[in-house]
């Protein structure tokens, strides 16, 4: 498996992605705002950008990346 583009380790189960936090430009280079629910495996990866979220101190935590299949259930409204 290939690893996520880009990994954030956070420290809330509810998580936003607009896809530009941090690129110059904000919003207008990102995607809609999705809110997403990290499961018990400890990370929910983005529909839009693929962005992996990561529970700090959870399951997923210090894990090879690339070992973790794509995880996108969490999404919310």
């Amino acid at each position: 498996m290939i690893p996520p583009p880009e990994t954030l380790k956070v420290t809330t189960r509810r998580v936003a992605c607009d896809g530009a936090t941090d690129i110059p430009g904000g919003a207008a280079l990102g995607h809609p705002r999705v809110w997403l629910e990290i499961s018990d495996l400890g990370y929910v990866d983005c529909g839009y950008c693929d962005r992996r979220f990561i529970l700090a101190g959870g399951p997923a935590d210090g894990m090879d990346q690339a070992e973790l299949r794509d995880h996108g259930d969490g999404a919310g409204r």
